[in-house]
């Protein structure tokens, strides 16, 4: 494959990456990974793969791990390189950085020393999930993952009942049992839901139903990947008939009987 080879424009580019099939990833970030000067990696082994199937290597580049645990020192010269007029292409194991994903911390010491930011977008998990489950996607919440905890996850769900959107969790496949019991307990069994699991892979599965039924089939199984749990809005409650009467004389008094 030839890339559009030529040195990058000097700044941080926030490169997507495929969730599960290795042909997804966009064409615009196989040149920013051929072309820049520097690549950031939340796992540097998944990356040399990555690259190495598409044909790029790394050469002599610098490729640096970036976690969350990484500290300040790769932030200080990821900046440093950028203020030296290089290119710094920022890659997440899988999908797009500062997703759930480790990059806000450098993408924020960029900002702050007033240089460029680029997106290079592509896979995203929580979009995917949303395309498939079949679930309203005009309006979304995203609130990543729940605490592990269930006296904290049952609060936080609570919390995010009556957000008027799909909301949309990622989770690790060993608790999704547990997290559909308590979203049964907190928001009840009849909010629709998605149980999205290795989303591009080979084994990829969508469950969609009531969460009842979806927590009841999932009771004491053990899933396995990737997972994406998508959750219906909640139904807008009927007005009681006073507020319907003392919202229709509050019109009446200003506008015509028929516009009221």
């Amino acid at each position: 494959m030839n890339f559009v080879e030529g040195p990058l424009s000097a700044g941080l580019y926030l490169v997507a990456t495929p969730i599960g099939a290795a042909r997804d990833i966009t064409l615009r970030a196989l040149d920013v990974l051929a072309s820049a000067d520097v690549i950031l990696a939340e796992d540097t082994r998944t990356a040399r793969k990555l690259m190495e199937i598409h044909g790029i290597r790394a050469g002599a580049r610098p490729l640096l791990a970036y976690h969350d645990h990484s500290g300040t020192a790769v932030c200080d010269r990821a900046v440093d390189a950028i203020k030296a007029g290089k290119a710094v292409a920022c890659m997440s194991e899988a999908g797009t950085p500062l997703v759930a994903d480790p990059g806000y911390e450098v993408a924020q010491a960029v900002i702050a020393a007033g240089l460029p930011v680029m997106a290079v977008p592509g896979p995203s998990a929580l979009l995917a999930a949303l395309a498939v489950a079949g679930l309203p996607t005009d309006r979304f919440y995203f609130a990543g993952f729940l605490p592990a905890a269930r006296a904290r996850r049952q609060t936080e769900i609570a919390a995010l009942r009556d957000v008027p959107g799909t909301l949309v969790f990622f989770e690790s496949p060993r608790r999704v049992g547990e997290m559909l019991a308590d979203l049964v307990q907190v928001l009840g069994t009849e909010r629709q839901g998605a149980i999205c699991r290795e989303l591009t892979k080979r084994f990829e599965e969508v469950r969609r139903g009531r969460l009842g039924d979806l927590a009841d089939a999932l009771a004491g199984q053990e899933l396995r990947g990737e997972v994406v749990v998508v959750i219906g809005r909640a139904g807008a409650a009927a007005p009681a008939d006073d507020d319907v009467r003392s919202a229709l004389e509050e019109a009446m008094r200003t506008m015509r009987m028929k516009d009221a």
